[in-house]
């Protein structure tokens, strides 16, 4: 059972925000909730995930783990957000936008992967493990999920599903985000039906496609 003694969580922090009141960090019992909900964010778009992150502790919004302090840093924020503004053009163009996922299986499942187990630097080495193979299995469905609906809008020949997707997911990895340390319990439920629904539609694309190879098959015998 994951422990509750976290020597990183208080419920308020030392630190002091310029108006003199103090920065609520994160309960532990919200960690889990937050967890998840970051994590499906970042495997939609990690850049936009991990530039809020450092956008709402730069500002005080949130007092993240000392071992994750290093994402309030100007120069972090700055890197993250430039690449988000690529990704922001890059993820819309149709088949362009396959190859751009294909490579971010590389990126965002690992950076998810870290960002939990940096998060759990207070439990123990097996819990950190764990919490890390949780945010990296939620990333990789969220991931999946996107790459398998853009698999499947991509032959449209007008770009506006394209375009309407990538802006939704967009969307959805900042929002997500911020709910989580704002509100994560409905953070997490939220995500915990949004993976249900990636699992569906992951199913249903799978379908569609051997179906559509069987098709060709005959075609072709």
């Amino acid at each position: 059972m994951i422990s509750s003694d976290f020597s990183f969580f208080r419920v308020y922090t030392a630190d002091v925000h310029l108006t003199g009141l103090p920065i609520p960090s994160i309960p532990p019992q919200e960690l889990i909730a937050l967890l998840v909900a970051v994590s499906f964010a970042a495997g939609l778009n990690v850049y936009a995930t991990v530039a809020t992150l450092g956008l709402l502790s730069h500002t005080h919004w949130l007092a993240l783990p000392a071992s994750l302090s290093l994402l309030g840093n100007w120069w972090i924020i700055g890197a993250a957000a430039a690449l988000f503004a690529v990704e922001l053009f890059a993820d819309k163009i149709p088949a362009f936008d396959l190859v751009w996922n294909a490579l971010h299986t590389f990126i965002r499942v690992p950076v998810a992967a870290l960002l939990a187990f940096q998060a759990a630097s207070g439990l123990s080495p097996l819990e950190q493990a764990a919490a890390a193979a949780v945010g990296g299995a939620i990333a990789l469905a969220a991931h999946g999920g996107k790459t398998a609906v853009r698999a499947a809008v991509t032959p449209s020949p007008e770009p506006v599903s394209n375009i309407a997707l990538s802006s939704v997911e967009d969307f959805l990895a900042v929002g997500l985000t911020w709910l989580a340390t704002a509100h994560p319990y409905i953070a997490g439920g939220i995500t915990l039906v949004l993976l249900i629904i990636v699992v569906l539609l992951i199913r249903m694309v799978w379908g569609a496609l051997k179906a559509l190879f069987r098709g060709a098959e005959r075609v072709f015998a």
